[in-house]
This record gives structure tokens, C-alpha cells and sequence, in this order.
């Protein structure tokens, strides 16, 4: 392996002096993030791994993990550097960076986790975090009370309490130096959230959840995955989360999944002194290989023989450059995922790995409200193994809205079916969601007909069979019957429902059965008479004949006959309206009655493969653009006045709490910005955090929002970037991508 030079990677800048300990989000998927954590020894890209350094046995030497592997901080103990007076005195003398000769980022624990090993610690609350201040951390770590998977209801209660007692005294010991804020709680879902309420208004800059050591060396993933929701929902959504203890590559797409930015571990050096490789599946032997179960670039020459006859201290060293390696290839991939927004799948993948990983995510992948939603009775029977039937699964049921509800769709991009698996990622569940709790049916509807058999977009495969159906039976409402459900065929290139990769056969699911029945149901058409038509193959015209036969329509002799030009394009023209109808009912939040009378005399640009490009109103001003991509659409300048004024709810006057059920017909929530930002919004420039004053508690990541000033006058328009949670905590980087402003007067 090519030697490492010390210096080769520059050393971090620090932060600006107003940005010091704040987090920003710059890309995300559902809850899972990529961010920025800006501190005096550079922003520290997360998620991020924190490699364990003990200054007396340095493994792989700090400098070299900056240098070599990029790590951008990492985390030591200050007890132990306190306990030695060797490392205390220098440590006090040069700072904490130099004693361990690396230039990012450093934090420190405080001993807590010695005292779960060795007994009680001999340093007091103060003594503590005032020493981790006087060495100069980055981040410095309270001296929490820790919990074991063994202690009583009454004992962990104790440890939690005890804890946040100590949180005051902690911040003010700690003056200006970013501070940990544990969470712990053992395994009672309830004292986890209970502890993340407590320690939630203190002045804490990172929140570790603390405990979980024991219960991953056990594989006790499960309980893992529990403790994750009934924590990280309940806390402040500005402030990373750390996974104290975690470093395990098997585990971090879950967890990222799921909201952590911060892992840190020993293990890929202590694995690697009992000859353990790292992988994102389990554990090997390395005296059990032939090959490498991975090929790192530090055994690139090497075979795992070679690696058996070498030195004991040299074959460590090199199994911990091995461990390292894997672990932040790992970290990358799933980094990357979220780039791509597929980091609910690559978990998904990975949960078939390890068994007590695969029971982990069907317990955290289907809550009992999901269960009758499952179409297939045998993943049900599985996951339904998986369940508990305790007395808390109404907080399960919150933490899943709260990890649903948050995702961003219609998003780009195939879905590339993995199993029954597919049905149950967040942000197909919140496609269905917008789609049951949005759209209504036209008041005329007396019966439905649905296609079923085929690949999406479906319009394209069926159009003569829609435009014959919208001339001769408008009362009817035409269905596609995708494996994730059944769609209107007004949003039938939307993904995911259209944009589905999976083999013919998931296609071929029958439109029969109790399933099927609530599909109906929830799209509002359970009362109705229908019939299905399979669209597979020759002699669709003949099927659809003898469904509407059974539905009372007219048959083949009177009406089947194909239609003239001017007719044809006439209810081409009405599928269209309605297409921009029900998209803006669906994906704009739209109430129906203000989407009829917003689209009534409209006309369409249409391209050369006759799909709708520009929706323009009866005045003939362009008011929005469906997207061919992803199947949503986009609002101009002109279709965001039009909304705006028919908006009927008040606006805003505060930050509001996060509340998405109820809300249908509401509109596209609103963003009231401070003044400061209201001559850039006007000129199309972003929202960032800290310049808004209130929003409505139905903002979404990936929605297109209303952007007001405090006079309540329309500034512009664009697409929210997070939460309202997310909107009121953090104060730094950008609340919504503004697509267009509105100058004022004066500017025109």
C-alpha cells in the first residue's frame, strides 16, 4: 500500500464565527440527510463517521485517518486523558489536536461508558466538561448516567432523570464549547421519548443516543430499531444525532434511514486485534479465508494467507486499515443513496443480510395501521411475526407518520421492484397517502372500469381505449391497477405508481378480493358497481365491451365504432382538464371545487408525443407545466397568484407544529418570510432558515409552498425543502427553492 504523507490533505478552515455549532441539511431523502455541522475545526460533512481513538493505543495513527481516509473528526475520551497525568499535562499545555496530532474535528466522551464497565468514575459534573473545555474539543460530552438492558422500569426512570438534573449545570460548565446532550432510557420506549423531551430545550448541540452498545453486542436489532423511533421523532430536528457506539457498516443504512448523521466505534480497531473483518453483512474470520470477502485497497497485494504469517502488531494494524475501509466505503454508499433517493431500498436490501436485521426492518416497516393495506397475505402473516402487542403501539404509530409524511413524491427516477418489500417504503406510502386523503372522484362517477396487466405510463399503451371511454362514458371512472395500488388514470404517469421496474408477473395481480375491495373503498368508490379489463395483449377492445356490458353501458353495435376526428379530440381535450384537475388536487393540495374553476376554459401546448407540456388558463396565461419525468407538475408565477387567491384558510401567524392529516383541500402551505428576505424572494432568490417568522403545519419536503411577507402579500412561489418542524428549528441553509418572485410595485 502506497506510504500516506502527513500535510497531504490541507488542514480545515474554521467555520464563521456566527455559523459555530450550527446543522444544515443539504440534500435528503425522507428523514434521512446529508448535512453540514459548522464548527471551529472545519464543517463536518455528515453522516459521518467518528473512528474511537485511544491516545495510549493508536492503531491507525490519527493524522493518517485525515490524510489517507479523508475522516473529517473523530472522538477520544477524555477521562482517560484526564486519569493519566502524562496526557492530562500535555493535553492542558497544547490542546487536545496536537496531543493526537489530527486537524479536524474532535470529540470527547466523558466517561460514562467507563463507569458501565468499570464502576463509577472518580471526576465530578463540572470537572468533567470544564477539563474537556480547557483541551480545546470541538464537542465536548456531559457526564450522563447510563442505562443497561437489565435495570428495572424504576432504575432506568432514575438514570433518565438524574441525567437531565445534570444537563444544566453541563451547559453552563461548558461555556461556549459545543456540548453532547446523551439520550437515554435503556430499552422502555417511553422513557426514551420521555428523555429526549427532557433533554430537548437544553443548549445542546449534538444529541448521541447513549445505551446501545449492549443491545447490538447482543444483535438485538429490533430493539435497536425501537429505541431509534421513540427518540430521534422527539427531538429538536436542527441538532445531529449520534448513534454513540455505533459503527458496525451492517447497520448504518437502517439507522441513516431512519435519521442519524453521527457513528462512532472502536470496533474496526478491537475486531480487528481478535483477527474479525468488518462487512456490511456480519463478521468473517481471517483465519477462515481463502480470498477477501471484500477487496480493499490496503489488501489489494496481499491474500489473507500472507496477511496469517505476518507480525502481530503489523496483521492488526493492517486488519484496522481493512475494518476502516469497509466501514466508510459503506458510509459512502449509503451517503449516495440519499443522493439518489433510494436509501429506504438499500436498507431494504441490506435487511436480508443478517436475520436479526431482517426482523428489525419488518417490525419497523409495518406498523398495525399498514397491515390490512398489504396485498399479499403471506408478507403479512411474515411481518405480522415480526409485530409486538404491547401496550405502546400508538407511539409507533405517530413515529411512522412521522417518517411517511415526510418524504418527498413524486420523485425521479425507476422504482426498481425488490419483493413485497416495495410496497412498504415511506415514500410510496406517502404517494398513497396524498392519493387517498386528496383526490375525490367527479360527482357524476356511477360506476368504475379498471385495466390492470401492464407497465406504466399507461396512457400512452391505451389512449384510443381512455378517449373512446371519456366520449361514450364520462360517468364511468377508468382505474389503473398497479402492485402498488390502484390510480386514477388522470395521474397515470405519476411515479411511483407509472414508473414501477418489476418483472410481468407482479403485473399480473388479480383486481378480486378483500385487497382489492378497499382500494376501492379508499379511493372513495367502494359503493360503486365495477368491472376489470386485462390490458395484456390482443383483444382489449373486446374485454372492455364485455365489462361495460356488465356494468349496464351500451355495447358493441351502438357505440364501438371509432370516433370522428373532432369528437376524438374534443374528449382528448377533457382528459387532459381533468388530468390538470386532479394534479392539482393531489400534488398542490388543491381543494376540487377551486381546481374546477381554475381550470374551466383552459387550453393545452401540447408536444410531438402528444402529452400536455404548458397548461395555460381561459385568459391564456401559462399557469403550470406537468413534468414528463416524474408525472408532477410546476406552478409559473400566474398559477400561484391563481391559487393564492382562493386560498380560504388564514395565514399563518406562527410557527405550526407539524399536522398533515385533516388538511386536504387546504392548498399549498404558506411561508411567511421577515423582511429582511423579502426583496430577494421577490427577485427569485431562495428562503433560507432563521429569515421566517410562521408557515402552515402542512408543509412537506418536495411541495410547492406560497411564499408571503408579514402583510400577508404574495412574494412568490416554491418548493419547500423540509418540515414545519424542520422550518421553525434550524438556522442555517435553505427552507425553500424559490421557483419565481413577484416584484413589487415600485421594482415594475
Amino acid at each position: 500500500m502506497v506510504a500516506w504523507k502527513e500535510g497531504a490533505r490541507p488542514d480545515p478552515k474554521p467555520c464563521r464565527p456566527q455559523d459555530r455549532s450550527r446543522f444544515e441539511i443539504t440534500q435528503r431523502d425522507g428523514r434521512a440527510r446529508l448535512g453540514r455541522l459548522h464548527t471551529d475545526h472545519g464543517v463536518l460533512e455528515t453522516p459521518a463517521l467518528l473512528p474511537v481513538v485511544n491516545p495510549n493505543i493508536r492503531t491507525i495513527e490519527p493524522r493518517e485517518m485525515w490524510d489517507r481516509y479523508g475522516i473529517g473528526a473523530l472522538i477520544t475520551n477524555s477521562y482517560i486523558i484526564w486519569k493519566h497525568e502524562d496526557l492530562k499535562e500535555q493535553a492542558q499545555a497544547n490542546g487536545v489536536h496536537e496531543l493526537l496530532n489530527f486537524p479536524g474535528v474532535i470529540m470527547t466522551d466523558s466517561g460514562t461508558f467507563q463507569s458501565y464497565i468499570y464502576g463509577d468514575v472518580e471526576v465530578g459534573i463540572d470537572e468533567i466538561v470544564s477539563f474537556q473545555r480547557s483541551i480545546g474539543v470541538d464537542i465536548a460530552t456531559m457526564l450522563d448516567v447510563f442505562s443497561r438492558p437489565d435495570m428495572t422500569m424504576d432504575e432506568v426512570e432514575h438514570a433518565v432523570r438524574e441525567t437531565e438534573k445534570r444537563a444544566a449545570q453541563s451547559v453552563v460548565a461548558t461555556a461556549d464549547t459545543m456540548l453532547n446532550g446523551p439520550i437515554q432510557g435503556g430499552v422502555f420506549r417511553e422513557l426514551r421519548t420521555l428523555s429526549a423531551q427532557l433533554m430537548g430545550p437544553h443548549g445542546f448541540s449534538v444529541h448521541p443516543i447513549g445505551g446501545i452498545v449492549p443491545v447490538m453486542e447482543q444483535q438485538r436489532y429490533k430493539e435497536y430499531a425501537k429505541i431509534m423511533l421513540s427518540t430521534i421523532p422527539y427531538l429538536p430536528p436542527e441538532r445531529p444525532v449520534h448513534m454513540f457506539g455505533c459503527g458496525h457498516p451492517m447497520l448504518f443504512p437502517m439507522s441513516i434511514a431512519l435519521g442519524a448523521d453521527l457513528f462512532d466505534s472502536a470496533a474496526y480497531a478491537i475486531f480487528a486485534r481478535d483477527g474479525r473483518l468488518l462487512t456490511p453483512w456480519g463478521t468473517e474470520r481471517i483465519d477462515e479465508l481463502v480470498d477477501w470477502p471484500m477487496l480493499m485497497p490496503c489488501v489489494a497485494t496481499v491474500s489473507p494467507e500472507d496477511v496469517r504469517k505476518m507480525e502481530t502488531l503489523a496483521r492488526e494494524q493492517l486488519l484496522a486499515k481493512f475494518n476502516l475501509e469497509v466501514t466508510l466505503s459503506e458510509l459512502a454508499r449509503c451517503k449516495q443513496a440519499v443522493r439518489e433517493g433510494k436509501i429506504w431500498q438499500l436498507a431494504e436490501q441490506r435487511s436480508h443480510l443478517h436475520p436479526a436485521l431482517r426482523e428489525a426492518f419488518l417490525w419497523l416497516s409495518t406498523p398495525p395501521k399498514l397491515g390490512p393495506d398489504i396485498s399479499n397475505e403471506l408478507l403479512f402473516t411474515e411481518r405480522e411475526a415480526a409485530m409486538d402487542t404491547d401496550k405502546d403501539r400508538g407511539m409507533w404509530e405517530d413515529a411512522w407518520d412521522w417518517l411517511v409524511w415526510s418524504q418527498h413524491t413524486p420523485r425521479t427516477g425507476g422504482v426498481m421492484w425488490g419483493g413485497d418489500d416495495t410496497f412498504v417504503r415511506p415514500h410510496i406510502q406517502q404517494a398513497r397517502r396524498l392519493l387517498h386523503t386528496r383526490w375525490v372522484a367527479p360527482p357524476q362517477t356511477r360506476s368504475v372500469l379498471v385495466f390492470h396487466g401492464i407497465k406504466g405510463p399507461f396512457r400512452s399503451r391505451l389512449n384510443d381505449r381512455f378517449i373512446w371511454l371519456q366520449h361514450h362514458c364520462p360517468d364511468v371512472q377508468v382505474l389503473m391497477l398497479t402492485p402498488i395500488g390502484l390510480v386514477p388514470i388522470s395521474l397515470e404517469d405519476s411515479n411511483p405508481f407509472a414508473h414501477l421496474d418489476a418483472p410481468s408477473w407482479v403485473l399480473n395481480h388479480r383486481p378480486e378480493g378483500p385487497w382489492f375491495e378497499r382500494e376501492l373503498a379508499r379511493l372513495g368508490l367502494g359503493d360503486l358497481p365495477y368491472a376489470t379489463v386485462n390490458a395484456q395483449g390482443d383483444g382489449v377492445r373486446l374485454r372492455m365491451e364485455t365489462a361495460l356490458a356488465s356494468l349496464k353501458h351500451k355495447g358493441e353495435s351502438e357505440v364501438m365504432n371509432d370516433l370522428e376526428k373532432d369528437m376524438a379530440s374534443k374528449a382528448d381535450n377533457e382528459l387532459n382538464m381533468r388530468q390538470a384537475q386532479d394534479k392539482m388536487i393531489v400534488m398542490l393540495n388543491v381543494d376540487a371545487t377551486v381546481a374546477a374553476s381554475s381550470t374551466h376554459g383552459m387550453s393545452f401546448l401540447i408536444n410531438r408525443q402528444g402529452r400536455v407540456r404548458n397548461v395555460m388558463d381561459a385568459q391564456g396565461d401559462h399557469i403550470l407545466s406537468p413534468r414528463l419525468y416524474d408525472g408532477g407538475i410546476s406552478l409559473t408565477n400566474a398559477g400561484a397568484s391563481l391559487i393564492a387567491k382562493a386560498r380560504s384558510s388564514p395565514l399563518p401567524t406562527r410557527m405550526e407544529g407539524c399536522e398533515w392529516r385533516g388538511t386536504a383541500g387546504f392548498g399549498p402551505a404558506a411561508v411567511i418570510v421577515e423582511g429582511d428576505a423579502e426583496p430577494f424572494v421577490r427577485k427569485g432568490r431562495n428562503v433560507f432558515h432563521g429569515f421566517i417568522s410562521a408557515c402552515d403545519g402542512w408543509l412537506a419536503p418536495g411541495e410547492a409552498c406560497l411564499i408571503y411577507n408579514q402583510a400577508g402579500e404574495l412574494l412568490g412561489h416554491g418548493i419547500s425543502q423540509c418540515t414545519s418542524d424542520e422550518m421553525a428549528g434550524f438556522q442555517k441553509g435553505v427552507a425553500v427553492k424559490t421557483r419565481g418572485g413577484f416584484p413589487s410595485e415600485e421594482e415594475v
